[in-house]
């Protein structure tokens, strides 16, 4: 199965502890942490074809990605934000 790089990105105040989890990782909070650059974080993750849920973690607060167009309930009774990878 394909595998494409993704970049994950989010806006967040300056020393913040950033971190992406999902489906792709289990929902690790905090096996993926995202390097800031003026207060923009991001990362790259190499995931497999298909749709995966993520959330990222901004110093312990789980929350959605504003940038995402596609969200779904999850289990908690919130949103998750949703990848495609083509």
């Amino acid at each position: 199965m394909a595998s494409k790089r993704m970049k994950f990105e989010i806006q967040a105040e300056a020393g913040s502890e950033v971190y992406v989890a999902g489906t792709f990782n289990s929902w690790n909070p905090a096996q993926y942490r995202l390097k800031e650059r003026s207060g923009v974080y991001s990362g790259t993750l190499l995931l497999p074809k298909g749709k995966h849920e993520y959330k990222f973690v901004v110093n312990g607060v789980w929350c959605v990605d504003p940038k995402c167009q596609e969200q779904v309930s999850n289990d908690s009774g919130s949103l998750n934000s949703v990848i495609a990878v083509e």
